[in-house]
């Protein structure tokens, strides 16, 4: 079975491809909602406060996922900080999830820090979504209409540029709005289907 990666920047629509995927039959593990899981475990609360202080908390004790993403996305250092603790265990929890889906011809990992986590490391393939910067804050303003642009754009500081994604991935999917995405998801299923046999 083919583990294949899918990720591209905030905003390019990757979570609407991994959707026309699934609809396809092809198991997709979403790294994010895995992550925000493991961030609600008391265990790594209580990991997260004594690395960020106890700001990063909401009254009722859980993480305050606003404050913790102002403070990570304007500091390197503190984004590489919180990946140590979230990636281990969200690595650990993909790989027992590949092992219950083992009867798919191959499977898909969605992750918006893909290559930024290391997290590459565990796939065969990599697809990326592909779509201009002016498109993505856009989306990302409609669909995130909490987070200021600035924090959209330190968010996409802190991610690959476009042009080293690509140059890293295997597929390209282009979803600039234009270009259909259907044919192109198709032509990549088959793809990745032969190559399973």
């Amino acid at each position: 079975m083919i583990k294949v990666g899918l990720t591209g920047g905030i905003g390019s629509g990757k979570s609407y491809v991994a959707g026309i995927f699934q609809s396809l039959g092809i198991p997709v593990f979403n790294s994010d909602n895995i992550a925000r899981e493991i961030t609600a475990d008391l265990t790594v609360i209580d990991r997260i406060k004594s690395v960020f202080g106890k700001d990063v908390l909401s009254e009722d004790g859980t993480i305050n996922r606003k404050v913790l993403g102002a403070l990570v996305f304007s500091d390197p250092d503190k984004l590489r900080a919180l990946n140590i603790i979230i990636h281990p265990e969200v690595e650990s929890r993909f790989q027992a999830w590949v092992t219950s889906n083992k009867g798919a011809a191959y499977v898909l990992k969605e992750s918006a820090i893909l290559f930024e986590s290391g997290s590459y490391q565990s796939v065969d393939k990599v697809i990326n979504v592909l779509a201009p910067e002016e498109i993505r804050i856009q989306r990302t303003l409609e669909r995130d209409k909490e987070i200021p642009l600035d924090q959209i754009k330190a968010i996409m500081k802190q991610q690959l540029s476009e042009e080293d994604r690509c140059n890293r991935s295997d597929y390209i999917i282009v979803n600039n709005g234009t270009t259909p995405l259907l044919p192109q998801v198709l032509v990549l299923d088959k793809k990745l289907r032969d190559a399973d046999n």
